[in-house]
């Protein structure tokens, strides 16, 4: 090895003790704690070598320094662009060296890359905040807040600037922006604490009423009376409340509202209102709904009534009210639902349990899974209790395997009996019984959300080759489905990277004779290809698909495929038209004109290909022959040249349809007619002289008829 700085390896070798075996384990006489130990091995330990400072004596090295620097980090954005960690070290390093100018440059370069990203934002305000340039940061932040205004961090952030430079009406101005955008409960929460901060008890007060008014929550309502609880007034809180009530209607019947009244009238020494509160609620939400409150009303009943009278009139009467329901209609299972769940608010297990076995004996009186739709969940919710409630895992294992025993799986299956079960065995680490269980499923019932499933968890604990053997299983049993071939594809490319194996697995899909939904598995090859950015086989894959249908929207897509620049191909669809437009001409001018040329006469010859093929083979769809063409007169208009685009566009227009309206017969189903209606139809310039000899045809017979009319009456007369 090299010597570095006088050293040699032996030198810079660390040797340790040999390890002594210890033979007398007795406690010593003078023991010595860790620390000491600690603290003694840092005093003994040597200096780490560290590089020695780069000192800039000179204005020139200076500059080479900076040049050298600045040549990296253009370098590094340059080829890593979308990188916002590189941006921001370039845009702080130029804060290092006092130059702003350079600095706001980057971080405004960093900003068209990214300006959805929150973090250049903050750091960009924060760097000119550093510098006291306050008016830059106010600008900032005011950019930041109109380009995101649901990005609540960079609203905080600029009222707590404004607040730090003891400008609270700028601040007061910044929340008024803010509201109008009608934030969440902590936006108003903060400007209610800023108005407090500065004793604007009235000003608070008034927000407080636009808050009810643009979120008219229970949340909102509660905090408004607890403001006016805070500030001494009780009567203003219990109008709070009383208000909450009446202008919810039905949103206000929930068990928080009616539980935060009860405690206020306690902490103001009403029992009796708050008793009375109480039995409103309870007579008013649901039962399933309402057990906080009855939770509440026990302890209530506990500290200010008697216990034992609370008990028998609530859990008494209800359990009595239940054992009535279940034995009128043993098969009612909603009953036998609400009867569970006051059992589990008693806590009784034992209980608990019984009602559980009394309500799964009730099988359906058939083998339809109409009726055993809502049986099923009371297997679930067993099963769950004794998980979750019992924490008894051997429990739960019995009730999987009576349910999954007790189902007619001849008839029909729940899938998600057998998923849940097999999550369970995976949650007690037991894959071997959950693959068994999948397993069993798939043997007895396959169903498609089995499939699924069992492929998921394989996914998740890596066994590659075990989720491929699971898809050639399912694709099997279901060679039609379109969305196994897709999935299958998509996991081979985004997950393994299995380009070829992807791309032979959509080449089977199609290769099917039957398909359920033959346009997804081509619309997902196509995106394949387009991700892979393989422009000549997304073309081929065009022309396989066209040699099948000839549908217009086939057509559409092929055309915008070809009209898109290579750069932009598999990126998403932006939703403003300026900026798609401007993307476009930006992708344009960077692939160069040769290959847009290319480009633009490849989605010509499309269209003209398109608008032939259903001319000729699908006359009477006119419709989708005008879709077409606009779709093709709109391309001629944006990305033709200036000289060539009136030119381009006059003769896309020359093939458009004239629009005519016209009258025909309507008839019923028993061939009757029922009059005549207007219509809509579209005659093309071939068809106009055609449609001229027809009018002259029918304006001859017209006459011929007349003549015989008149005729007749001559002869009559």
């Amino acid at each position: 090895m090299a010597n570095f700085g006088g050293t040699t390896q032996r030198d810079t070798e660390v040797r340790l003790p040999r390890a002594t075996r210890v033979r007398n384990k007795q406690p010593a006489d003078q023991q010595i704690t860790a620390e000491q130990i600690l603290r003694e091995s840092k005093e003994l330990q040597e200096v780490d070598f560290k590089a020695p400072k780069q000192k800039i004596s000179s204005p020139a090295e200076l500059a080479e320094y900076r040049l050298r620097k600045r040549k990296e980090f253009e370098d590094l954005v340059r080829r890593v662009r979308w990188n916002q960690g590189v941006w921001v070290k370039y845009a702080q390093w130029e804060e290092s060296q006092k130059d702003y100018r350079r600095a706001r440059s980057v971080w405004e370069r960093a900003l068209d890359v990214s300006y959805a990203s929150v973090t250049l934002w903050l750091k960009y305000a924060e760097m000119e905040m550093r510098a006291r340039f306050i008016n830059h940061a106010r600008n900032i932040w005011d950019r930041a807040v109109t380009l995101l205004p649901r990005i609540d961090q960079l609203w905080y952030k600029y009222i707590h600037m404004e607040e730090m430079l003891n400008n609270v009406p700028g601040a007061r101005q910044i929340f008024e922006r803010w509201m109008q955008w009608e934030p969440d409960h902590h936006g108003w929460a903060a400007y209610i604490k800023m108005e407090l901060r500065y004793s604007e008890v009235e000003r608070a007060r008034n927000i407080y009423e636009r808050y009810v008014q643009c979120l008219p929550s229970v949340k909102a309502w509660v905090r408004y009376a607890k403001f006016e609880m805070k500030n001494g007034q009780i009567g203003l809180a219990r109008t709070c409340y009383e208000r909450a009530v009446g202008e919810m209607g039905e949103d206000a019947q929930t068990e928080e509202l009616f539980i935060k009244f009860a405690e206020f009238e306690e902490k103001c020494k009403e029992p009796e209102r708050a008793r009375a509160i109480y039995k409103y609620a309870l007579d008013h939400i649901p039962k399933g709904q309402a057990q906080d409150v009855y939770k509440k009303f026990v302890a209530f009943e506990k500290q200010h009534g008697d216990r034992e009278g609370i008990e028998d009139v609530i859990v008494g009467e209800r359990r009595f009210q239940y054992e009535a329901e279940v034995k009128k209609n043993p098969l009612n299972y909603d009953s036998w639902f609400d009867y569970i769940r006051l059992e589990e608010a008693a806590g009784d297990q034992d209980k608990i349990r019984e009602v559980y076995e009394r309500a799964i004996a009730n099988t359906p009186p058939a083998d339809e899974k109409r009726y055993w739709q809502r049986y099923i969940y009371l297997w679930i919710n067993y099963a769950l209790f004794e998980e979750l409630g019992a924490q008894d895992a051997e429990r739960t294992r019995e009730v999987y395997r009576a349910c999954l025993k007790l189902i007619p799986h001849k008839a029909f299956t729940f899938a998600k009996m057998w998923i849940l079960a097999a999550q369970f065995e995976v949650r007690q680490q037991r894959l071997d019984a959950a693959r068994k269980i999948l397993g069993m499923s798939l043997g007895m019932c396959p169903k498609d959300r089995t499939y699924k499933a069992y492929i998921e968890i394989e996914r998740q604990l890596g066994n590659i080759e075990r989720v491929r053997t699971l898809y050639e299983k399912y694709l099997e049993w279901s060679p039609a489905n379109c969305t196994a071939w897709c999935k299958f594809g998509e996991f081979e490319q985004q997950y393994l990277g299995e380009i070829d194996r992807a791309r032979a697995i959509y080449e089977l899909a199609i290769a099917q004779p039957i398909l359920d939904m033959p346009e997804v598995l081509w619309k997902s090859y196509i995106d394949f290809e387009i991700s892979e950015g393989n422009r000549e086989n997304t073309r081929k894959l065009y022309e396989r698909l066209l040699q099948r249908t000839k549908h217009v929207k086939v057509w559409l897509s092929y055309a915008s495929f070809e009209a898109t620049p290579a750069s932009m191909l598999g990126e998403e669809e932006q939703e403003e038209d300026g900026s798609e437009a401007g993307r476009r001409q930006a992708a344009a001018e960077q692939e160069g004109p040769a290959a847009a040329a290319d480009r633009e006469a490849h989605t010509r010859s499309v269209y003209e290909r398109a608008f032939r093929s259903l001319r000729e083979n699908q006359p009477d769809a006119k419709e989708e022959a005008v879709m077409l063409l606009e779709a093709w007169r709109a391309f001629e208009a944006d990305t033709v040249a200036a000289e060539q685009r009136q030119t381009a566009v006059e003769a896309v227009e020359r093939k458009m349809p004239k629009k005519l309206k016209k009258k025909r017969k309507v008839q019923t189903d028993e061939g009757m007619d029922a009059g005549m209606e207007e219509y809509y139809d579209y005659v093309f310039p071939e068809e106009e002289g055609s449609a001229s000899n027809l009018k002259f045809l029918e304006r001859a017979q017209a006459w011929k008829r007349q003549k015989q009319m008149e005729a007749t009456e001559n002869g009559v007369s």
